[in-house]
């Protein structure tokens, strides 16, 4: 049996490949961008892997959410690996189907946004109201959902930064990413507030000591 090398050296001068083989430094805003939302998928992953081995049943299905962001998150990512202005300009014959893959992909995203902001609305409509600021913390799983949110704006970060240097098909290609992410960080703090909820856990409220 042939044995696939994971190594390839071909980063070792500090470039890596997009799609098409296009070559870019390895801390470009585009591979700063889709590595954090490469960051944001494993901290969710850990999350998921929690709230899954919990005893409390009631958060094994917040366990099946996390892994469907996992699965939109891969899915930008491809997005973000490719530089559409330059994979058109290759003229490579398959880049008209791969691009037009690409814009269903934006269009699922698109419809993605709506659902989350509903389940946003549904989570934060069974949470206590909140009369001040809480930090991150409580059970294990929430202080890990708090990481996965404080990454998550990273990541929106990396993207709103790339998009700063783009212009025509890729502005419009990428805006449904931004989107989602900033979506998805709102989704990760109400339900690091349910996952305490659910585990009896209060959460830990800022001490405002300017007052």
């Amino acid at each position: 049996m042939k044995i696939t090398k994971i190594y390839t050296k071909t980063g070792d001068r500090g470039e890596t490949s997009l799609v098409g083989g296009l070559r870019t430094a390895k801390d470009s805003d585009r591979i700063e961008a889709y590595g954090s939302i490469d960051e944001l998928s494993s901290q969710l992953g850990l999350l998921s892997a929690m709230l899954s081995d919990s005893s409390k049943e009631a958060l094994h299905p917040l366990a099946t959410e996390i892994d469907g962001a996992q699965q939109m998150l891969f899915d930008m990512s491809a997005l973000l690996a490719t530089d559409i202005e330059k994979l058109q300009q290759s003229g490579a014959e398959w880049t008209d189907g791969y691009l037009a893959g690409l814009r269903a992909t934006n269009d699922r995203i698109g419809r993605q946004i709506a659902d989350m902001e509903k389940k946003i609305d549904e989570l934060n409509a069974s949470l206590p109201a909140l009369n001040t600021f809480i930090l991150p913390g409580g059970t294990m799983q929430g202080a890990q959902c708090h990481v996965c949110r404080a990454v998550c704006r990273r990541a929106e970060r990396r993207v709103l930064t790339l998009l700063a240097t783009l212009s025509g098909e890729d502005v419009k290609m990428y805006g449904n990413t931004l989107a989602y992410i900033n979506r998805l960080s709102d989704y990760l703090y109400v339900m690091a507030r349910k996952i305490n909820l659910i585990c009896e856990k209060e959460e830990k409220k800022w001490e405002n000591s300017c007052k």
